[in-house]
């Protein structure tokens, strides 16, 4: 019963978890480069008034070689407005410098008849310095039409598509807000904000009209511009923030956060006032977000430390660990939080003996707890878990063995996010992304809200399920975590 819109991870119509187009006269001394992380830059040339290039779209997997689809995208200048006119496949518009466009329907040709079909929104620049022949153009991720879903995004499969009837075109990548635009420099703050409120409104309108509709049941709904904005805004509430340096528009954006907390009160308002008799509303977070100033690469500390090799000549490792040496590697971090142990027979080229697993992870964790950061004077890693005390069930195995702890303040590095191992364990975090919640769960704890008294003590995310159960008068299944928040804990003997 019921339905369900897919968010997180629903990737764009690349395949990727989000990669934007920017076109742009600047030069880089190549004529297309893949940018730092998340999009890619086309160098073009202004000839008399118009820009000529194409868009690329998705592999086409019934060709051999799986070679790019593209479209044609011609721009065309206006000199006395800075307006551009735009063409890109069969769709014609127009914008203005500091204008998107609306969500623009794309159709990428297979060669079989067969047509891709995807979304894209199209933001332009104005002129460096009053330059004509300055251009600067950024394509958002190609979203998945929901109209035509070319893989299924929603539960039933129709239900994309009847959102889209209803409310008109919307983002469909998990990650809509692109935050790495903003970090490579593609869009500036004002852009993203205005393409994470409009996401927002999106969400809005699903949300509304599916509340007119609800006559039993329950009623969810995720609104993550919150944790969007407070990522690559929070470096507005510390003048001192490494990404801050060199900028001089730390006193335009510093209420921004707090700006939209209000906007999204008001939100909570409009719910309130069309909740029914004995209608319950809760409003929740599963974490908060502190300042990420510093990273911590702990491949380069495992390196130091002896639990991790290069190979031989190897000054450093590319990313996902390209260079290692895993014959003499006993130990390796990779992702947000987690450190894994090389373990023989799980590893493909492991040689932790089983025996030896809870000896080696005693010593990194004793190693590891309360890392300090000597060039700041401060504490790191406040603790490190051991996988084995802190979860349990069917899925263990799958899990890190070991989870970092941070302290306010740091996480881990860009490069030790990704398998890079060099010399550097600490270093600023530069980027807009400047808060996280990637840190000791102690420091980010979330909120919960309720319309309905909830006497339990100290909730927790695994508590609302039985709440949830209980308010329906469902028995809560014997393996599931949590307690009802509705029961007031026993009182002790």
């Amino acid at each position: 019963y019921g339905a369900q819109l897919s968010a997180m991870c629903v990737p764009d119509l690349r395949g990727t978890q989000g990669t934007f187009m920017l076109y742009t006269t600047e030069s880089s001394g190549a004529p297309a480069i893949k940018i730092d992380e998340g999009g890619i830059r086309v160098e073009v040339e202004v000839t008399g008034n118009r820009v000529e290039t194409q868009l690329v779209g998705p592999a086409n997997s019934l060709v051999a070689g799986n070679p790019e689809t593209k479209i044609p995208l011609t721009v065309t200048l206006q000199a006395e407005n800075g307006e551009a006119n735009l063409k890109v496949g069969d769709a014609e518009f127009s914008l203005r410098p500091g204008e998107y466009s609306g969500w623009v329907r794309l159709s990428f040709p297979t060669g079989t008849g067969l047509k891709v079909r995807g979304l894209a929104r199209f933001y332009l620049s104005a002129p460096k310095n009053g330059n004509r022949n300055s251009f600067h153009l950024y394509v958002t991720p190609l979203n998945i039409d929901p109209e035509h879903p070319a893989m299924p995004i929603s539960h039933p499969g129709y239900y994309a598509t009847y959102l889209a009837k209803l409310i008109g075109p919307y983002a469909t990548l998990g990650l809509a807000e692109d935050t790495w635009g903003l970090s490579e420099g593609a869009i500036d703050e004002a852009a993203f904000l205005k393409q994470s409120y409009d996401i927002h409104q999106e969400r809005e309108k699903m949300f509304f009209a599916s509340l007119d509709r609800l006559r039993q049941g329950t009623l969810v709904s995720v609104f993550d511009i919150t944790d969007r904005v407070q990522h690559m805004f929070w470096r507005f509430l510390e003048k001192d923030h490494p990404a801050n340096k060199g900028k001089n528009d730390f006193d335009a954006y510093r209420g921004t956060l707090e700006e939209l907390y209000k906007n999204m009160d008001e939100m909570v308002g409009r719910v309130m006032r069309r909740t029914r008799k004995g209608d319950v509303l809760m409003v929740l977070s599963d974490h908060g977000v502190k300042s990420f100033q510093r990273g911590v690469n702990l491949n380069s500390w495992f390196l130091k430390n002896g639990y991790l090799a290069l190979k031989d000549g190897a000054p450093e490792s590319g990313a996902w660990f390209q260079d290692v040496d895993w014959s003499r590697t006993k130990a390796f971090a990779l992702g947000l939080g987690g450190m894994f142990l090389n373990m023989k027979g799980r590893e493909g080229k492991g040689i932790v003996e089983p025996s030896e697993a809870q000896r080696l992870k005693k010593e990194i964790i004793s190693k590891l707890n309360g890392l300090m950061d000597v060039e700041k004077g401060n504490v790191a890693i406040n603790k490190i878990y051991d996988a084995d005390e802190i979860y349990r069930g069917p899925y263990r195995e799958n899990s890190p063995d070991m989870i970092i702890g941070y302290n306010v303040g740091y996480r881990v590095s860009w490069k030790g996010a990704t398998g890079v191992v060099n010399d550097t364990v600490f270093d600023d975090n530069t980027k807009a992304w400047s808060g996280d919640h990637s840190v000791d769960p102690n420091m980010v704890p979330g909120v919960l809200f309720s319309s309905r008294k909830l006497p339990a003590k100290n909730p927790a995310l695994m508590d609302l399920a039985p709440t949830i159960l209980e308010l329906f008068g469902v028995a809560v299944p014997a393996y599931m975590d949590g307690k009802s928040l509705l029961k007031e804990a026993p009182q002790s003997s």
